[in-house]
């Protein structure tokens, strides 16, 4: 009975762990707005459309 507590349990993590993986890649992937790359400490390269420096460095910018 407790293994099976155990199992469920190191089932659940995992799966939670993969929905989160899952979730910050597809944020990551989608275009940010200017202001989100001003939030997170950029500038906007409006040469190339990326946000340059910050948390979302080399990210393309709508």
């Amino acid at each position: 009975m407790r293994i099976r507590r155990i199992l469920a349990a190191v089932i659940a993590t995992a799966a939670l762990a993969g929905l989160g993986l899952t979730g910050a890649v597809t944020a990551s992937a989608a275009s940010l707005t200017p202001g989100e790359c001003e939030q997170g400490g950029g500038t906007v390269n409006w040469a190339n459309n990326t946000c340059k420096g910050g948390s979302f460095d080399g990210q393309m910018v709508d």
